[in-house]
């Protein structure tokens, strides 16, 4: 058992807290029962599972995968949640140059906040939407918190990152996908805008929505309609609200 946070596992465990070292790496952490589970049956190449006996006395099959011991002090240090669970995994990113993309896209444009990032992708899955794409200054999606707050989707939907995203947007058009942006301004409501069969929907940063440069590319502006006094909703509402009205209008046909 490793008790000591000098060790070379712990201290490498601990640096893929940060983007840098997870991407130099191309390795990133999963934690809690549920998550480590999710990433063991989902087939993602397992590097270690890290255990702690104290805080983990449950079963899970970790056949064919390299587990360390480590004491709760070591455990707690390598943990981002104030109560852990006590298992942890490092896990191999996944390859996307493999992976094409769906018919309906999600887009994000510098969305910072982790749990907003999260949520959108949690709904993008339990709404049958497999394709996520974000610009260069949206927040890392193998980010602690944002893992976390997926439950797991993160291995089911295909997120592709770091993009510019006028020049993917502009390529997309071209590919036949119309280009749909959430506006306060937008003309058109998202109840009665009519979605075509390949279709990217464009979420905005948080505090300045959508830029000018990506508003040009559009082909439509929708809103989402509001009865009360509030301006705005937060950006993974406003997603979650799209995402499930196509939903809606997907198994209704």
């Amino acid at each position: 058992m490793i008790s000591s946070k000098s060790n070379e596992l712990v201290k490498y465990t601990k640096s893929l807290h940060l983007k840098k070292s997870r991407d130099e790496h191309n390795e990133f952490i999963v934690e809690g029962k549920k998550m480590v589970q999710e990433a063991i049956e989902f087939g993602m190449s397992i590097r270690k599972i890290i255990i702690c006996d104290e805080l983990f006395n449950e079963k899970i099959d970790t056949t064919n995968i390299d587990v360390e011991h480590v004491s709760q002090n070591v455990f707690e240090y390598l943990s981002d949640t104030k109560t852990p669970q006590g298992i942890l995994a490092i896990v191999e990113k996944k390859d996307m140059s493999k992976i094409g993309y769906g018919n309906i896209i999600f887009a994000l444009e510098d969305i910072q906040d982790p749990g907003n990032l999260g949520t959108i992708i949690r709904t993008l899955d339990c709404a049958g939407i497999n394709t996520l794409i974000l610009s260069k200054g949206c927040v890392d999606k193998y980010n602690l918190k944002v893992i976390r707050s997926t439950m797991g989707a993160i291995f089911r939907v295909n997120i592709f990152d770091d993009l510019l995203l006028d020049s993917e947007l502009r390529r997309l058009k071209e590919d036949g996908y119309e280009i749909i942006v959430t506006d306060l301004d937008g003309a058109i409501s998202l109840f009665e805008c009519k979605f075509t069969s390949k279709v990217v929907v464009v979420i905005g940063n948080e505090a300045n929505g959508i830029s000018d440069e990506i508003k040009r590319i559009a082909c439509k502006r929708i809103k989402i309609p509001m009865s009360g006094g509030t301006e705005s909703l937060n950006a993974g509402v406003a997603a979650s609200i799209v995402a499930y009205e196509i939903y809606r209008r997907a198994i209704e046909k």
